[in-house]
C-alpha cells in the first residue's frame, strides 16, 4: 500500500475535474463530450491489445473481435460521409494530417496553406507536421472582411507556384471555404487538395455546413472529438474509387501513410469507440449539427449587442460552431484566466494582424457541447450576459461563478445519444 496515497491523489483531481465542468460553462470550441456507450468502449479489452494492418492482415493474432469492429467502423464512416474510401487509425486529426502529407507530397515540395494567424491549424505551419515533413509552405493570402480565403488571390497564387498540395480547412473556422475555385485551380496544375475538417467533421456529417468531398477535395481528415462528438481521434475520407490503377495507387499512398507511416498500433479502444459515434451521429447528427450552429449564431448575436466586438459580422458572424472575439491587444490570454475563474472555460486565441501566439488579441468561443447538454437559443443570451458581467463589467468572477453554477443546474443530461436500452443503466446523467 506504499502509493496508495499517491493513487487516489490521482483519482481525487479527475473527480475534482469532472465536479468542475459539471458545474461550468465548456466553451472550447475543439472539445465535447463522450456519449455513455462511447465511454464503455474505452474500459474494454481493446484497449490493451495491438493490431497492426488491416483486417484480416494482422501481425499479431488475437484481432478477430476487433477485426470485425475496424470493418464496421469504416462502414459506418463511408455511410455518413457518403464516400468510397475511409481510415479510422489515426489517433488525432493530426496524425491524419501527417499521414496525408507523408502520402501525397515529398520533402522540399510545395503547399499553399492558411497562416496560422489567419486561422490554420499549427499541423498546417511551419512548427507543425508540415514542418517535420520538410514542405514548403506558401500562404494563402486572406481576406479580414470575409474572414476566409481571398477566393481570387488563391487561385492566382496555385496557377502561379503550381503545388503539390493545395491545404485548405482552419482551425478558427466561421464560414465554409470557397473551395469549387481552389480546387479547381488545383486541379489545372496538378494539385491535390486536401481539407481539413477538424473542426466542422460534425457539421458536415450532419449537412449543415459544406461538402468538402463533392466540392473538390481529394481527401478530406478530420478529429473525431469536436463536432463530431466521438473519442478523441482521427479519420481520412476520399471519395476516389479504386477502380481504375490511379485511384488504386492514390488509396495504396493513402493506406501506407498511415501504416507504416505515422502509425503502428493505434488504440483499437478508440476505433470502437469511433464506431459508436459514427453510428449515433446518423441517428442524431443533423439536428444537433443545426442546433449547434443556431447556437453559435445566437451566441454571436447577443454578445454584438452586449458590446463586444465579434468577427464576420457583415456575414452574419458565423456559420459554424464557433464565435471568434476581439478583447484587446495581449488581452485574450487574460481574459480567459478572468473567464476561466468565473466558471466559463474558453481559449485565448489569435485574430487578424495578430503575430505572437502567446500573447493573441481574441477568444475562440464554441457551442458544441452548450449543444450536447441540451442549450438553444434562449440560452445563448444568457450565456452572453455572463461574458458581458466578467470582460466588461468586471464583476467579481466567484459571484458570476457562483451563478453559472445555478444556471448549469437544469443542464446535467447529454442530448443527442442513445440514451436507453443497455443494460437498463441509466446512461444519459453526466455524474
Amino acid at each position: 500500500m506504499k502509493w496508495y496515497d499517491e493513487v487516489e491523489y490521482i483519482r481525487k483531481q479527475a473527480m475534482k475535474n469532472n465536479e468542475f465542468f459539471a458545474n461550468s460553462l465548456p466553451m472550447i470550441a475543439s472539445e465535447n463530450v463522450l456519449s455513455p456507450l462511447c465511454r464503455e468502449m474505452l474500459i474494454t479489452d481493446f484497449h490493451g491489445r495491438y493490431a497492426e494492418g488491416t483486417p484480416g492482415n494482422r501481425y499479431y493474432e488475437g484481432c478477430k473481435f476487433f477485426d470485425l469492429v475496424e470493418e464496421k467502423t469504416m462502414e459506418l464512416a463511408k455511410k455518413l460521409f457518403c464516400c468510397n474510401y475511409a481510415d479510422v487509425r489515426p489517433t488525432s486529426g493530426t496524425i491524419a494530417n501527417l499521414a496525408v502529407l507523408k502520402a501525397l507530397i515529398k520533402p522540399g515540395e510545395t503547399a499553399t496553406v492558411l497562416d496560422t494567424a489567419n486561422g490554420a491549424h499549427i499541423s498546417f505551419g511551419k512548427y507543425g507536421a508540415a514542418g517535420v515533413r520538410g514542405i514548403n509552405l506558401v500562404s494563402f493570402p486572406f481576406s479580414n472582411e470575409e474572414m476566409n480565403i481571398d477566393v481570387d488571390g488563391a487561385v492566382k497564387l496555385i496557377k502561379q507556384v503550381k503545388p503539390k498540395l493545395a491545404l485548405c480547412g482552419q482551425s478558427v473556422f466561421l464560414f465554409p471555404t470557397p473551395l469549387k475555385p481552389i480546387a479547381e485551380a488545383a486541379h489545372e496544375v496538378g494539385a491535390y487538395v486536401v481539407y481539413d475538417a477538424a473542426h466542422v467533421l460534425g457539421l458536415i456529417a450532419g449537412k449543415r455546413f459544406q461538402d468538402p468531398l463533392r466540392e473538390g477535395a481529394d481527401v478530406m481528415n478530420g478529429s473525431t472529438h469536436k463536432t463530431l462528438p466521438g473519442p478523441q481521434g482521427g479519420m481520412i475520407l476520399s471519395d476516389h474509387k479504386a477502380d481504375n490503377e490511379d485511384d488504386k495507387a492514390f488509396i495504396r499512398k493513402l493506406g501506407f501513410g498511415v501504416f507504416p507511416g505515422v502509425t503502428s498500433s493505434y488504440h483499437l479502444h478508440h476505433v470502437a469507440a469511433k464506431g459508436i459515434a459514427y453510428a449515433e451521429h446518423l441517428e442524431f447528427g443533423e439536428a444537433y449539427a443545426d442546433q449547434t450552429i443556431k447556437n453559435a449564431k445566437h451566441l454571436a448575436e447577443a454578445l454584438h449587442e452586449q458590446g463586444f466586438k465579434v468577427f464576420g459580422e457583415k456575414l452574419g458572424f458565423t456559420k459554424s460552431h464557433q464565435v471568434l472575439v476581439e478583447i484587446g491587444p495581449g488581452k485574450g490570454k487574460e481574459a480567459s484566466k478572468i473567464l476561466e475563474e468565473a466558471g466559463i472555460v474558453t481559449n485565448m486565441n489569435m485574430i487578424p494582424g495578430d503575430s505572437d501566439p502567446l500573447n493573441p488579441s481574441g477568444l475562440r468561443l464554441g457551442t458544441p457541447e452548450l449543444t450536447r447538454i441540451g442549450m438553444k437559443e434562449k440560452e445563448m443570451v444568457d450565456v452572453a450576459a455572463f461574458y458581458a458581467r466578467a470582460l466588461l463589467k468586471k464583476e467579481n468572477p466567484k459571484k458570476i461563478k457562483g451563478d453559472v453554477k445555478e444556471f448549469r443546474k437544469d443542464f446535467q443530461e447529454l442530448c443527442y445519444c442513445f440514451k436507453e436500452g443497455f443494460r437498463g443503466y441509466d446512461y444519459h446523467k453526466l455524474i
